[in-house]
């Protein structure tokens, strides 16, 4: 009986969905916008328009709140894994312990395999820096809403599709870098590191042209009403999620290499003497 009725569900949802996109090809005409693709795109780099007001001190743009959000719920949760979980660690892990050890393990491994003479403090770098960019790139699935200064309500985006805070987190990761280099082998170090000028900055670009890209896909999905029923939501959830791994491992891995590369100790060549 509860089989037959949850058939009856399914195909009714299944029909309902069907209608929805007949009718939405066949009206064949484009959804309302209010804004142009440009303009989107624009005020996602430029944040001229659509800014939300800090505590009533000054205007600033949604990827600023997001990341104060963010940081926020990264900062409960280590509290609270630290005092509450930890302590309770057994030698036979339970899920929970055993996803916060693998997933620990692995920013360590990718720090010690890419730098063995010093990987303590790239481990611990790495680290925050991955669940930074994990957590705030899945943080606009949520949808969580914002007023605008012009008392518009929009969804808070990811707060490194500001393309100022992707250059903050290159340039802090450029400055990690160099503090390997600087403790591996001194001013030899900074010769190195200086070396790769352009790193900082694509770093920066490739965090933000990530994120960008995927809001001009959705955008272009939106574009049309006969794609904008069930196509955006898979769209946004697909880019949201390669977004968050790939960019992760692509700065963890690159910062670890990098660091690695820069801090190793040069060979010294001693000459024999000849009697």
């Amino acid at each position: 009986m509860k089989n037959k009725k949850q058939l009856i569900g399914v195909v009714t949802c299944l029909c309902i969905a069907v209608l929805l996109l007949a009718g939405a090809v066949l009206q064949n005409t484009p959804a309302e916008k209010q804004e142009t693709v440009k303009e989107v795109i624009r005020d996602a780099v430029l944040h001229e328009e659509n800014q939300i007001s800090l505590l009533g001190i000054k205007a600033v743009n949604p990827a600023f709140i997001s990341a104060i959000v963010v940081t926020v719920i990264l900062l409960i949760a280590a509290i609270l894994i630290r005092l509450f979980v930890i302590p309770r660690f057994t030698y036979t892990p339970g899920k929970l312990q055993l996803c916060l050890e693998q997933i620990v393990g692995l920013f360590d491994g990718m720090a010690k395999s890419n730098s063995p003479h010093r990987n303590g403090f790239l481990g611990v770098y790495i680290f925050g820096a991955g669940i930074y960019i994990f957590a705030g790139t899945l943080f606009e699935l949520f949808g969580l809403q914002g007023v605008t200064t012009e008392g518009m309500s929009i969804a808070l985006p990811a707060p490194l599709s500001d393309i100022n805070a992707a250059i903050a987190l290159g340039c802090l990761s450029y400055l990690v870098i160099l503090s390997g280099g600087i403790a591996g082998n001194g001013l030899r170090g900074i010769g190195k590191t200086l070396k790769d000028f352009s790193l900082p900055i694509s770093m920066s670009f490739r965090l933000f042209g990530a994120l960008l890209s995927g809001l001009l896909v959705t955008e272009l999905v939106y574009y049309y009403i006969q794609l904008s029923f069930v196509l955006p939501v898979l769209v946004a959830v697909m880019f949201t999620l390669l977004h968050a791994l790939i960019q992760t491992y692509v700065l963890a891995m690159l910062t670890a290499l990098f660091y690695g590369e820069v801090s190793e100790p040069q060979k010294k060549n001693h000459s024999k003497a000849i009697a």
